[in-house]
């Protein structure tokens, strides 16, 4: 009976571990390399009907982007909103070129590579 008891207790353990995991951890930006790019104009919209009837709007970014050693390339990502002017962003990508989410980070937050080629 004591060892039954354990076993539950340990599976429960396991359960809510789990569920932390779960819902701390953005997979998103798990293992994602870092690119930064610096918004400086405003996004192409794109605008789409769900079968609700609701509008939806997307915004399309396609800006030079850096990585932590200054290597550029050109990298297309979307927003539900139009960027403010003058960010700068951390894109997190996978397969070289997938976008799969951004943070906004200030300008000395961004490592000294990049900074220099936002400076140019």
């Amino acid at each position: 009976m004591k060892k039954v008891f354990l076993g539950i207790g340990a599976l429960f353990l396991l359960f809510v571990a789990g569920l932390v995991v779960l819902m701390t951890v953005d997979f998103n930006r798990l293992n994602k390399e870092a690119y930064y790019v610096h918004v400086t104009s405003d996004g192409d919209l794109e605008e789409y009907k769900l079968d609700s009837g609701e509008i939806m709007k997307m915004y399309w970014y396609e800006l030079p982007a850096y990585d932590k050693n200054g290597e550029e390339q050109t990298l297309k990502f979307s927003a539900q909103k139009n960027l403010r002017h003058d960010a700068y962003l951390k894109l997190y990508v996978k397969k070289e070129t997938e976008v799969t989410s951004y943070d906004e980070v200030k300008f000395h937050e961004l490592p000294t590579k990049v900074q220099e080629q936002f400076k140019k």
